[in-house]
């Protein structure tokens, strides 16, 4: 539906307003005081079209139109766009760093059928799939420095991948002889492991995936003379699904600081093959 907002809506309003007093930012909108709230509320805005609405009420209309759901730090994703994506926004303090993930696996897709999401989620609207963008910002000293938007699916292999690393951990594990396990949603969990047999042992999967800046290094680098970076990339086919692609690409014609590529991206599945996408970047 031509109404409803997506990725491109979030880069015209990066590259027309770009902030990089995100502290400063934040505070003086209410949005937030900690870094990363503040990233979150900002991340609300730029697809929102939200950024300088003063008005709370008018503001929080706005945000209950354009997403169907808004969730929390426990449960994946953060967000849902009123039928579109999912977003998964990370906040990290240096450019290079990992993305830590804890217990959840990296997503190329996000399922209504998976047990990591809540029924809020899951009944937020009619839907089975969908595409997940992963928001990266990294936050230096109150400034956001860089942000980097990708696709699950351009950054993630399929889930099964993932599930059966899991699940060959979780057969070793439960084979070796002399303790007591229980059935867990977890990797395990170690009954009795005193001999009064009242402490368990539980063992958790912390997962982390590699930056998108060194992932993809082979199409981008990052310029460090500027103050502030923003790179997406984004599938040809995902691409072309979007009605206001023009509007962007007419953006580019106009600033000089914004550019779109044409680049070939490894299959998360299988390097081997090459998909061709647009690498959108953006700097001040």
């Amino acid at each position: 539906m031509k109404n409803n907002k997506n990725i491109i809506d979030a880069i015209i309003n990066i590259v027309k307003n770009p902030i990089v007093e995100l502290k400063e930012y934040s505070i003086s909108h209410n949005r937030a005081n900690s870094m990363g709230e503040a990233l979150e509320e900002y991340v609300k805005d730029i697809f929102s079209g939200t950024l300088f609405e003063t008005d709370k009420n008018k503001r929080m209309e706005i945000i209950s139109e354009v997403f169907s759901y808004l969730g929390n730090t426990n449960n994946p994703p953060d967000s849902i766009l009123r039928d579109g994506d999912a977003i998964e926004v990370k906040k990290i303090e240096n450019k290079s760093s990992s993305l830590a993930l804890n217990s959840s696996y990296p997503k190329a897709k996000l399922y209504s059928n998976s047990s990591m999401i809540t029924d809020a989620c899951r009944n937020c609207e009619e839907w089975k799939e969908k595409d997940i963008i992963y928001a990266i910002g990294t936050c230096e000293k109150n400034k956001l420095t860089s942000l980097i938007f990708v696709y699950g699916e351009d950054y993630a292999a399929e889930n099964k991948i993932y599930e059966n690393v899991k699940n060959k951990i979780k057969f070793g594990i439960e084979t070796i002889n002399g303790l007591e396990f229980s059935e867990t949603n977890e990797i395990g969990r170690v009954n009795r492991v005193d001999p009064l047999g009242i402490t368990y042992f539980r063992i958790r999967g912390m997962l982390g995936i590699e930056n998108p800046i060194k992932v993809f290094d082979y199409i981008y680098e990052r310029d460090n003379t500027k103050q502030f970076n923003f790179m997406a990339l984004i599938n040809d086919d995902k691409y072309n699904s979007f009605f206001n692609r023009e509007e962007l690409e007419n953006l580019e014609k106009e600033n000089k600081y914004l550019e779109i590529r044409n680049v070939k991206i490894k299959n998360p599945n299988n390097p081997a093959q090459l998909r061709s996408a647009k690498l959108i970047t953006f700097k001040i």
